[in-house]
């Protein structure tokens, strides 16, 4: 979510915001009409007759019917609704060049971080344009050669691998494969040394690890196949199964999962390197879980709690014998790593090898070593440490920046890691664990000058005071004149930090002479728990004021004006950007919500939504709740007679975490209300999901889309 990230002008008990005459006179302020103004006749939407009552409360849900995916009468809107969104598109005179320029940006060769397995070292490539990246490998000093090619999948690169998961000696592994994004995965194992394929497909899994016991098997979780729309249909209890080599499918052992008291939305497994220790993460929501142990030495051992609640986040680093390396947040809310007996491993009997600090930790290990990667106002600080706790040494990193990486097994003399930031690509250093020496192991090809821009971190106020950083990125020289187009991004949910990292797309924004700001807004995790809880469920409306807070930052700044800035964000993302759009209409020229959580009374109704409302409550928890979810529910607070920004909604029609029903609901809710001439288009990628495996040729367009309506709704006439 997934991590990744409210409230309108409808007057609310204990919500500082307006009654809907007040909303109305907020939006008197018209943003500019673009000199390129194309007006746009718009599809019929049928409105239907439904209406919900929550809590003595009437809601009408006009557009229910499109929530049905398998219609024929959705397929038909869509149909329509891409031939209006492309009739639009294609009028844009510089759409082409930009697509173009997109092309060339991303025309580069593009090498992933190595991994070593067995007897081999693996390592992603992509020579430049190919839809998916292919997966190398090479013995020490040898050729590198193909493992794994996902563009042979399927010809237009919407089947895409997922993940792949080894075993400990290197000996098998477990490929996921996507079909056009869907979170439904297929499984299949190969033997690493002959590349063929071990026994049938595993079908039907979601949201689900690999872990590995020996070679005799893994562990892996899925849900029962839902009946009617599998991308769309509520699917809650999760359950962890063991499938042995050999055999099939229907013979795999239900671990966890099966019964009322072991009912839970998220399971997972993690099994111990050395094979001894099986730990099962349990969750009912994207925060919190439960944690299990088993002994596998001993087969008729009984699954024992760790923790048995889901107040905090807990898992497995690393294991010495029976001696359990923890990562948690309990009674630490910026992490700790503690270690535990695993015959005794209840929280009591917890002791600090790293404790927590001010600053967020997350943690990797390799070497026989502990990489702890410090999150310093979202940027990242890295220290080394041994098993025991003592640190080592400091890692210097080039710049400010993201730094990731530093996996590896125990026996490796080196690790491998990446640092990038806004501007400037990604390199991928070697570090030698003994030494603390890094080498660049390879350089981003990519043809973009960092020289040329800057990239700078700034602290803004929110509306109740607090202090909230923003990096804004754009060519050196900028003149703070208000005129410079400018998209500002955020997601604000689900203790998903962003940090500072390069993107060609991004590139390419900023070669336009844009310049591109990313708050990072309460319900992330910059700063920890208490960060990430500032921003959920009746603390929501956090989120959006500090959103607001930023543009209005740019604004008085000159960086840009209403009529220059655009505001962006995907998945939760989408929702902040649907809630201030719906808030602050006059704020900003352009909206750019992508694969949004929209419908907010509906959201837990489809897939595995119920699991997100611990960053958003429930619409059936209370009567508060319910009124509060209603008061910035975007699909909820479009109002009649206002002029919104131009708007391009953006989704997937496969996508089943965020199912498109959002995007087609609230498309429908602004085209039936919107006053003036701005323009509001859904764009629905055909055979794509939420986002993940999507073929660099669909990125290419798509972007070229984005930044063409955004720029051609700003006034911009040539570029």
């Amino acid at each position: 979510m997934l991590s990744g990230a409210i409230l309108s002008s409808v007057l609310l008990s204990g919500c500082n915001v307006t009654d809907e005459s007040s909303d109305a006179k907020s939006a008197v302020k018209k943003v500019a009409v673009s000199e390129n103004y194309t007006p746009v006749v718009y599809p019929p939407t049928v409105k239907g007759d439904v209406v919900d009552n929550y809590f003595g409360t009437d809601v009408a849900d006009p557009y229910r019917w499109l929530e049905d995916d398998m219609s024929a009468e959705t397929a038909l809107w869509v149909k329509a609704q891409n031939k209006t969104t492309y009739s639009y598109l294609d009028s844009i005179p510089y759409r082409a060049k930009i697509e173009k320029q997109l092309g060339e940006l991303l025309d580069y060769e593009k090498v992933g971080m190595p991994f070593v397995e067995g007897d081999y070292t693996y390592f992603y490539k992509n020579d430049g344009l190919q839809n998916q990246s292919v997966l190398y490998r090479k013995k020490g000093d040898g050729e590198a050669e193909v493992f794994l090619d996902p563009n042979s999948f399927s010809e237009d690169g919407t089947v895409s691998m997922s993940s792949i998961v080894f075993s400990e000696d290197g000996s098998y592994a477990v490929y996921l494969i996507s079909e056009g994004g869907s979170d439904w995965r297929k499984a299949k194992i190969i033997n690493t040394k002959t590349k063929k394929l071990v026994g049938n497909d595993l079908v039907d899994l979601k949201f689900s690890g690999i872990s590995w016991v020996g070679n005799s098997g893994f562990y892996y979780s899925s849900y029962d196949k839902p009946k009617g729309s599998e991308l769309s249909a509520k699917t809650d209890q999760h359950k962890l199964y063991f499938h042995t080599l050999g055999t099939s499918q229907a013979a795999d052992k239900l671990v966890y999962g099966g019964t009322e008291a072991e009912k839970h939305r998220y399971v997972g497994a993690s099994v111990t390197s050395d094979g001894r220790y099986l730990l099962v993460s349990a969750s009912v929501s994207t925060y919190g879980n439960k944690l299990l142990i088993k002994d596998l030495s001993r087969p008729n051992s009984k699954l024992k709690s760790v923790v048995d609640d889901t107040k905090s986040d807990i898992g497995l680093l690393a294991n010495k014998g029976k001696s359990i390396l923890l990562l948690t947040d309990r009674d630490a809310p910026n992490k700790r790593v503690v270690k535990v007996d695993a015959n005794n491993p209840s929280p009591a009997n917890w002791v600090d090898v790293i404790p927590e600090t001010e600053n967020v930790l997350s943690v990797s290990k390799g070497g026989g070593y502990i990489f702890a990667r410090y999150m310093k106002d979202a940027t990242s600080l890295i220290q080394q440490f041994d098993l025991k706790g003592n640190k080592v040494r400091d890692i210097a990193l080039p710049e400010v920046g993201s730094a990731g990486g530093f996996y590896g097994k125990d026996n490796q003399s080196k690790v491998y890691y990446s640092f990038s930031n806004y501007k400037t690509p990604r390199t991928i250093f070697s570090l030698d664990v003994k030494s603390g020496k890094s080498e660049v192991y390879n350089k981003s090809a990519v043809k973009f000058n960092s020289d040329n821009y800057e990239s700078k971190q700034v602290f803004y106020t929110s509306k109740d005071g607090t202090k909230v950083p923003m990096i804004i990125t754009h060519k050196k020289g900028l003149k703070l004149d208000g005129s410079n187009p400018t998209i500002l991004y955020g997601y604000g949910g689900f203790n998903v930090s962003l940090q500072p990292g390069f993107s060609s797309t991004r590139a390419a924004w900023l070669q336009l002479g844009g310049v591109y700001a990313v708050a990072n807004l309460r319900g992330g995790g910059e700063y920890g728990k208490k960060w990430h809880d500032a921003g959920t469920q009746m603390q929501k409306q956090n989120v959006f004021d500090d959103f607001i807070g930023a543009a209005e930052y740019l604004i008085e700044s000159k960086i840009t004006s209403s009529e220059k800035l655009a505001a962006m964000g995907g998945s939760n993302g989408g929702l902040l950007v649907g809630a201030v759009m719906t808030q602050r209409p006059e704020l900003f020229k352009v909206a750019l919500p992508a694969v949004g959580v929209l419908d907010m009374l509906r959201y837990h109704t489809f897939t595995a939504g119920a699991g997100w409302a611990y960053d958003y409550g429930r619409s059936d928890d209370n009567a508060e709740m319910f009124n509060y979810l209603l008061g910035y529910s975007p699909v909820h607070n479009v109002k009649k007679g206002v002029e919104y920004p131009a708007t391009m909604v953006t989704t997937g029609d496969h996508d089943d975490r965020v199912v498109p029903a959002h995007s087609f609901k609230f498309a429908a809710e602004l085209q039936a209300k919107q006053a003036g001439k701005n323009p509001v288009l859904i764009r629905i990628e055909t055979d794509a999901g939420h986002g993940a495996g999507t073929p660099v040729s669909k990125t290419i367009k798509q972007y070229a889309d984005i930044f063409g309506f955004t720029l051609y709704n700003m006034g911009v006439k040539e570029i």
